[in-house]
């Protein structure tokens, strides 16, 4: 038995404000980060953007997803992403393995796998949850106009320097170093091994619901013409799966490594502290930190993704900031912000850099960060009432 959820499709008429700001914006930035650093940044760019538009129309996240499954046993934002993953392998391990993708050199995430990783993905999973979203959420709910969110990416900022300062206090407690599956296994056993984990987690999170529920939960998106749909979403999962992917390949190509998003946050508190006269190691000897901002390729990417989303939500009709915070969110707002900062610092990235591409670039850390940031999902999630905030039940 079969389940479908309604979601309105109803066509709210666009808000054209926001969609000229961004599109201007999107366009502006593209000449002049072509101009300042090239034509290869300024396609990132533009490969952020696309992440953006992705991310709002697809509805594709991971702390509502995680949550849903962790309170209700609904796991269809689980399946969605093994997917995603299944489909990210297919095309990073063999690359990763031989260190080419095309003519382009390329090299994965891969990170130490030791108490860091634990204690920050925890942290991070606790964050998920108060602050309302993770790395990529944070951005692109942003965009979309989510005031509340502003808060949480402000203080993502400010953990994320903390984070950095004390990440090597915690690798002293000690760690096993970066370990590659693929490079020690060969992408031609890696990759089969991985899509069976793949597949089996997704056939697991479809039995447990089955079983919890007597049906699967769908979406059911309404009738809209297929232009139309691809224009003001909302897209099927499928059409969000593919995009990723694709756009992840590209940033994989034009960047010579996979698609991050929070070591640019430390960047901009090491130039926030940079411009206030405040020298604090290691940040400001980053060579990024010193630079133009444009030629970071992860910030030019997060401002893609900000304006992306802003586009979609505009196309969509769906941009109307709202300013008044209650006071409880408002704290958990911050106290998330913080957490998430910290912790994807710790953990050598969030559900992006560390989880997604980590585990797509064949790095035991990945697999480390996911168990870890669950359990600090399922505290989050209890926490939640406390501040207001909502916990949906079935």
């Amino acid at each position: 038995m079969t389940l479908n959820t309604p979601e309105s499709s109803a066509d709210s008429p666009m808000s054209r404000p926001a969609v000229f700001i961004a599109a201007g914006l999107l366009a502006i930035g593209t000449l002049y980060i072509a101009d300042l650093v090239g034509s290869r940044m300024a396609a990132l760019f533009l490969v952020g953007g696309g992440f953006g538009v992705t991310l709002y129309h697809a509805s594709f996240g991971f702390t509502a997803a995680w949550r849903r499954f962790l309170v209700n046993g609904r796991g269809r934002g689980m399946r969605a992403q093994m997917v995603l993953l299944g489909a990210t392998a297919i095309v990073f391990y063999p690359a990763l393995d031989t260190g080419f993708l095309l003519d382009r050199a390329v090299n994965g995430f891969v990170a130490p796998v030791g108490f860091s990783v634990i204690a920050g993905a925890f942290l991070f999973g606790i964050g998920m949850q108060l602050g309302g979203g993770c790395g990529s959420g944070t951005l692109f709910t942003v965009g979309g106009g989510n005031t509340r969110m502003v808060v949480t990416l402000f203080f993502f900022v400010v953990g994320s320097v903390a984070g950095a300062l004390h990440v090597g206090w915690w690798l002293d407690l000690g760690h096993l170093g970066a370990v590659s599956y693929v490079k020690r296994l060969g992408w031609e056993i890696a990759l089969p091994a991985a899509l069976a984990v793949f597949a089996g987690l997704a056939w697991l999170s479809h039995a447990y619901e089955r079983r919890r529920h007597g049906s699967i939960l769908t979406r059911d998106l309404g009738r809209k013409p297929p232009l139309r749909r691809l224009v003001q979403g909302p897209w099927p999962d499928g059409w969000g799966v593919a995009a990723l992917v694709i756009l992840a390949v590209l940033t994989l190509y034009l960047a010579g490594r996979p698609w991050g998003i929070t070591s640019a946050f430390t960047i901009w508190g090491g130039k926030g502290l940079d411009a206030l006269g405040i020298a604090v190691e290691p940040i400001t000897s980053w060579g990024a930190v010193q630079g133009s901002i444009f030629f970071h390729t992860t910030s030019v990417m997060d401002f893609g993704i900000v304006l992306g989303a802003l586009l979609a939500a505009g196309l969509a009709g769906k941009f109307a900031p709202v300013w008044r915070i209650a006071p409880r969110p408002l704290l958990a707002a911050i106290v998330g912000g913080l957490l998430l900062g910290y912790g994807a610092r710790l953990a050598f990235g969030c559900n992006i850099g560390a989880f997604y591409s980590g585990i797509a670039s064949g790095s035991l850390h990945g697999w480390l960060w996911l168990v870890s940031a669950l359990a600090g999902n399922a505290v989050g999630v209890r926490l939640r009432p406390w501040f207001r905030l909502e916990v949906e039940r079935a």
